[in-house]
């Protein structure tokens, strides 16, 4: 028996000396898998006098406080805005006193690999801390991205670990005080994204003295005619010559914060902080979380800052929406008739319209019953009269847009544009729709008018219903939606909300119904969204395909907002540069507002869309002001041709100069291997009916490839000759504006 056993011993023994052997191998290959995989290119370092985040572009610095800077490497140094104070980075409000002296333990962060959203890679750090004073255990986050390198955000859980219930009224992070570099030229520039007031800048020179609350999400009431406005891009940003920084909050709802702005007494410094109100009471053990906030830190103007929020929404999952070739249009509008527009002014246009080679029109304001129903005006279009308005349109070729206001619904009170409102019928029908106020009484939007709640689920169906009766019965090719702000608290018991916010919150749910059964009925259709004179907002930002300069004041604000929605919205998007006669107004805001402006090259140089709302044949003293005359005609002519020619709106803008810093101010955008540039001479933003300023010195041709390339004013049939990439310098002599294409030698 003992010749089976000697034989048996080596088999085991040699068995497990291949189950080592294998192990090894697989040991040694999780290794090299390892080594191999992509690691994070972030470097963090934790002391008890702060905690340092290097990205591949950018160095972020957590102090004890809670004070979160931001740097940019530059020349071998650091460029920023912030101050060197080191005190607290947040003030929290409880039980209505201010507490600023949280301390945090950056000595001993939790710092692990982070991957979500954002991206793959990443360091995610948490450090605890206190609020001396109270029960409040305070932990803050920072995530910072490799794909978004310049970006750091912050957030905050704060948790009642006391044994009695926690009034705590409001956080704020992200204060910051910005100042200006030394050797820089001036004031900073600033954009600031809150909705405030129609054809308020928001971008301007910071002045001296100057405080903004600057609120987001919620409804912001300007008066008993305007109602309220409100919304906005969560978005404040400050800029030098080389560097800027911007804070602002990454969620992808509207949800209410204020990043109040304030200088300090001799102007020399700006105050920033993101303010969320919690307006929470915490038992023993509960915890708030607050939204989560960032600081960015970049080289350039506006643009920067926007795209980067822009570009982390559509990671987080607000997509941008697609452009068709109908966006990019050339598009006339009614409104020049204002609300007495009738089908003969509307179809009179046509053969001007087939002159100048528009084959879009918009019928404007005016044509409705009331707003909510959603019908016309019996007096001036009779029973069949929009339905054959649309159909004479189509023969001759042209598209035909209409304009509404979603979620509004008249309920007999206040009134607008000379008529006082009536009690719609889905109100009759539905009054349990409507939006109430904490007093039981229906809430006010734009125009003064009452809403209806688009949380609820009947509300939106109606709204998809109301978009099916206009494309597909009346055969209309998309909507020019206007007015569009924010939506009021809901306080509606029978809503049975979570929370007040719910109605905010759900607003670009009613949006995108419109927007997508828009598109699955006419693919291409163009869905326009107004929110008019102030920022777009966050709510129904992704719900349209064409934005607008929302009634500018001025040429101005046409070039600034082009911009600004090339940011936010891809540096292809249609963006319509609104009415052309906008580009100069005299009597602004009142009953005397002429619109008398003709600046087509502000929209074409930018890449915008262009537009006008001429009135033609002449119908009288009434409509003067935007009247087609003789002598507009060929102006009129030339520049639409010329737009239809180049088509620069669909071109690659190119964001290669800094707004407030390059003189003259410029654009350039790059189409077919072609670079066009347009520079205009600085204007006085207080006087928009001033005549053209002049401009005679040198322009730099930026972005160029390394090769040569042949430079024409493609306006006046100017020739600069041949220049060579990558910046050209060419000395220039102009009035208003100039227009080069820059085209490669062959």
């Amino acid at each position: 028996m003992r010749k089976p056993l000697l034989v048996l011993i080596p088999l085991a023994l040699l068995a497990v000396g291949l189950l080592y052997s294998v192990g090894c191998q697989k040991k040694e290959e999780e290794k090299a898998a390892a080594l191999a995989a992509p690691h994070s290119a972030i470097e963090v370092d934790s002391t008890p006098t702060g905690i340092t985040v290097r990205s591949q572009k950018a160095v972020f610095v957590l102090s004890p406080g809670g004070r979160l800077t931001a740097a940019l490497p530059q020349d071998q140094s650091l460029s920023s805005l912030d101050s060197n104070q080191t005190g607290s980075g947040q003030i929290l409000t409880v039980g209505k006193k201010e507490f600023t002296d949280a301390q945090f333990d950056t000595a001993h962060p939790q710092i692990r690999d982070v991957a979500g959203k954002l991206g793959s890679l990443g360091k995610h750090i948490e450090v605890p801390g206190k609020v001396p004073g109270t029960d409040l255990e305070e932990t803050l986050t920072v995530e910072v991205y490799d794909d978004f390198p310049n970006l750091a955000l912050l957030s905050a859980a704060l948790r009642n670990g006391g044994k009695s219930e926690l009034r705590l009224d409001s956080v704020a992070l992200e204060r910051h005080t910005f100042v200006s570099p030394s050797d820089q030229d001036g004031r900073l520039w600033t954009f600031q994204g809150s909705s405030l007031k129609w054809g308020k800048d928001e971008i301007f020179r910071l002045p001296a003295k100057f405080s903004q609350d600057n609120p987001f999400g919620e409804p912001v009431k300007v008066n008993d005619d305007l109602g309220h406005v409100g919304g906005g891009i969560p978005v404040v940003a400050f800029w030098s010559r080389n560097v800027g920084e911007a804070v602002g909050h990454l969620e992808t709802l509207p949800i209410a914060v204020s990043i109040p702005v304030k200088t300090d007494a001799d102007g020399s410094s700006v105050e920033a902080a993101v303010r969320v109100p919690a307006a929470t009471t915490l038992k023993p053990g509960e915890t708030f979380f607050t939204p989560r906030t960032f600081v960015a830190v970049y080289k350039g103007d506006f643009y920067e800052p926007l795209n980067l929020w822009s570009n982390a929404i559509e990671k987080e999952g607000l997509s941008k929406p697609a452009n068709n070739d109908e966006n990019y249009a050339v598009a006339w509008c009614g409104w020049g008739y204002e609300f007495a527009v009738t089908p003969k002014q509307m179809l009179d246009t046509i053969p001007k319209l087939k002159e100048f080679g528009i084959h879009w029109a918009t019928l404007d304001d005016g044509w409705f019953n009331d707003y909510g129903d959603w019908q016309p005006n019996p007096t001036n279009f009779p029973d069949g009269a929009v339905q054959d308005m649309v159909r004479k349109f189509h023969e001759q070729g042209i598209k035909v847009q209409l304009w509404w206001l979603p979620i509004a619904a008249e309920d007999g009170q206040f009134g607008y544009g000379g008529r006082k409102f009536i009690v719609s019928d889905v109100v009759k029908q539905h009054p349990d729709w409507l939006i109430l106020d904490k007093d039981g009484k229906p809430a006010r939007m734009a125009r003064n008018i009452a809403a209806l709640c688009p949380a609820l689920p009947e509300v939106r169906e109606y709204f998809r219903q109301v978009t099916t009766r206009f494309i597909k019965d009346w055969d209309f090719d998309g909507h020019k939606l206007d007015n569009i702000y924010s939506t009021p608290l809901c306080y509606n018991p029978s809503h049975h909300h979570k929370s007040p916010y719910d109605s905010v919150n759900a607003m670009g749910d009613v949006y995108k119904v419109i927007f997508e059964t828009t598109r699955s009925l006419k693919p291409d259709s163009v869905t326009q969204s107004c929110p008019c004179g102030t920022p777009p907002s966050l709510a129904w930002l992704r719900y349209m395909d064409q934005a607008v300069t929302a009634d500018p004041v001025g040429s101005i604000q046409v070039r600034r907002r082009i911009k600004m929605y090339k940011a936010l919205l891809g540096p292809r998007a249609a963006i319509y540069g609104d009415h052309v006669e906008l580009t100069r107004i005299s009597n602004t805001f009142t009953n005397n507002e002429q619109d008398v402006g003709e600046d087509f090259a502000s929209t074409l140089g930018t890449g915008g869309v262009l537009g006008t709302k001429f009135t033609w044949p002449d119908y009288g003293p009434k409509f003067k002001n935007v009247y087609l005359t003789q002598e507009k005609e060929e102006h009129w002519k030339e520049w639409i041709a010329l737009y239809n020619q180049k088509l620069l709106s669909k071109g690659n803008f190119l964001n290669l100069y800094t707004y407030g810093f390059d003189a003259p101010e410029a654009y350039a955008i790059e189409k077919d291997g072609h670079y066009y540039y347009a520079f205009y001479a600085p204007e006085d933003p207080k006087n928009s009916a001033a005549s053209e300023s002049a401009w005679k010195g040198e322009v730099e041709l930026r972005g160029l490839p390394g090769k040569s390339f042949h430079v024409t004013d493609y306006v006046h049939q100017k020739d600069y000759g041949t220049v060579a990439g990558p910046v050209a310098k060419l000395q220039v002599e102009f009035k208003g504006n100039l227009l080069l294409d820059a085209a490669p030698n062959r």
